[in-house]
């Protein structure tokens, strides 16, 4: 099983973005040192004070500086808000500053209506699955510079890095974004620290609309990877503590309560006590928003969920008390999977 991890920038404590970036810098660097596959960063709008992760190309061509070898992305950017060629030219560059490591992971996602309409983005398009298909094709065949020569776009150009190109991949957490990279012969990332319910019947639906794909970014056999909101700790016990940060946030924000920080006591208080240590085998179909564990016990929970949707990767995503923390679960994971 490969690892990979996906880093929204959170703002510490008593922080700001720059100490949060300065943490993903960190991040990406502990990983590419443990063998991780790649590491992606965020897109998440008007949320600042608690997440920086606002523009993944520009913390992205700060990642490329900072590290040799692992693969860098989006997760996501989110395509709803800018124009397919623009899209594609920044891509262009990351991989012009990273070449041969660069994944475009294109998604989407609405923020408040305050925020959508300050990003000048159409809440209300006539059919939102075509319009997004529509626009990851643009965006791929701007980066493989693959227009018939009669099509409008055919003479634009992009950014190149001899013969590289970012690899293109879709993401999103619903059966409708994996039947779109079906249908486009693309690689698709499953967000099931989202929607977890909906991981197995997104991989049958990605599978079931999988066509060898004609663009020449595209695949031809079925691709994927599963993002999980996991933790780890020396023992189940201390991770399922660890695990309690990220219960209450997904609480808070069933509430609509986005203030405040969340320590691990704080947490710990507001579940009503620690949460229960994830057991070591999951019922079949059991899919929680977040699972934790020792090391031994999180690396078989991640084996688990990758075979239920045939996946051979794996992508890491936590709330963590620290960053400290995190970079220590990182730690312990790999170790336990033989980076």
């Amino acid at each position: 099983m490969d690892l990979s991890i996906v880093d929204l920038s959170p703002v510490p404590a008593d922080g700001t973005a720059n100490d949060a970036y300065a943490n993903t810098i960190e991040t990406a660097q502990q990983a590419e040192r443990l063998g991780y596959e790649r590491i992606w960063v965020a897109e998440h709008h008007s949320m600042t004070s608690r997440i920086a992760g606002c523009a993944p190309e520009v913390l992205l061509g700060r990642l490329a500086g900072a590290t040799d070898s692992i693969r860098l992305g989006s997760g996501a950017v989110l395509l709803n808000h800018y124009s397919p060629y623009k899209v594609a030219e920044l891509f262009g560059a990351l991989d012009g500053l990273a070449p041969g490591r660069i994944d475009a992971g294109l998604g989407r996602a609405n923020g408040s209506p305050a925020a959508d309409r300050a990003l000048g983005t159409e809440r209300h398009a006539m059919n939102p699955d075509q319009d997004h298909e529509a626009k990851i094709e643009s965006v791929v065949s701007h980066l493989y510079d693959e227009f018939p020569d009669d099509h409008p776009y055919s003479g634009l150009q992009i950014p190149r890095a001899g013969d590289s190109r970012p690899v293109p991949w879709v993401l999103g957490s619903s059966p409708s974004s994996a039947e779109i990279a079906g249908r486009l012969g693309l690689p698709y990332c499953f967000a099931a620290f989202i929607r977890p319910q909906f991981a197995e019947p997104a991989f049958e639906a990605y599978r079931e609309s999988f066509e060898a794909s004609s663009l020449a970014g595209g695949i031809n056999e079925p691709a994927g990877m599963i993002a999980v909101n996991a933790i780890c700790g020396a023992t189940d016990e201390e991770a399922a503590k660890y695990r309690a940060v990220a219960e209450a946030s997904y609480k808070r924000m069933q509430r609509g309560d986005l203030s405040g920080e969340l320590t691990i006591e704080t947490a710990i208080d507001e579940l009503g006590g620690i949460p229960d240590p994830t057991p070591e085998t999951l019922d079949d179909g059991e899919w929680p928003r977040a699972i934790s564990g020792s090391p031994e016990t999180l690396a078989g929970l991640l084996e688990q969920l990758t075979d239920r949707v045939g996946v051979e990767e794996a992508m890491v995503q936590h709330i963590t008390p620290t960053h400290e923390i995190g970079l220590r679960s990182h730690e312990l994971l790999a170790e336990s999977v033989g980076l």
